[in-house]
């Protein structure tokens, strides 16, 4: 083999040992500085060296999305049904209201009195009716005697409280209130002791 060669070979040898030796410095055991660094990289450099972990975190921030939105349907659901119910049930509302004013006649002439057949004529009547309307949710109020309570009751007059214990209570009813599926239909209009 020619000098010149083997002079190209020696240096490549050399060469390449030297690389080989500047790699083992590189690679020589750590001293437990470099672990420290590598726990106090941040998650987006961790989740480019390791591509599992980065899939496992979308896949965990996905089931939490899904979780979620499966509970907010879950949560509609219900309140649909619920307002469906409550619709159901006061769909009725207005037509009540409409006959609540005969009822209120009815009454009246029952205790206004009259003939005993005329008397007894409408008294079966206002029974029948106030049967049928019991049956379909409408439920009177019993007020008189009550304290007074702004979520059922209407104060239109306020009088005198007879004793220093009646105060605040109902002491007349004017016009009766009503309740249909325990919500208020009408407010009872009273006379209240002050």
């Amino acid at each position: 083999m020619p000098f010149f060669k083997r002079k190209k070979n020696m240096s490549d040898e050399t060469a390449n040992n030297a690389m080989t030796n500047n790699q083992a410095e590189n690679h020589a055991p750590d001293t437990g500085n470099d672990l420290h660094e590598e726990k106090e990289l941040p998650n987006d450099t961790i989740e480019q060296l390791d591509p599992l972990a980065k899939v496992q975190s979308e896949l965990t921030a996905i089931q939490d999305n899904y979780y979620r939105l499966a509970a907010e349907f879950e949560n509609y659901k219900k309140r649909v049904a619920r307002e469906r119910q409550d619709l159901v049930k006061m769909a009725g509302a207005d037509i009540f209201l409409a006959i609540l004013p005969a009822i209120d006649d009815f009454e009246r002439a029952i205790k206004a009195g009259g003939s005993d057949s005329v008397s007894e004529g409408i008294q079966l009547i206002y029974n029948k009716m106030k049967s049928s309307l019991e049956a379909k949710g409408l439920k009177p109020m019993d007020v008189v005697g009550k304290p007074f309570d702004l979520d059922v009751h209407e104060a239109i007059v306020q009088a005198p409280a007879p004793s220093e214990s009646a105060k605040g209570i109902v002491l007349e009813e004017v016009t009766k209130g009503y309740f249909l599926h325990d919500k208020v239909l009408r407010y009872a209009q009273v006379i209240v002791a002050i």
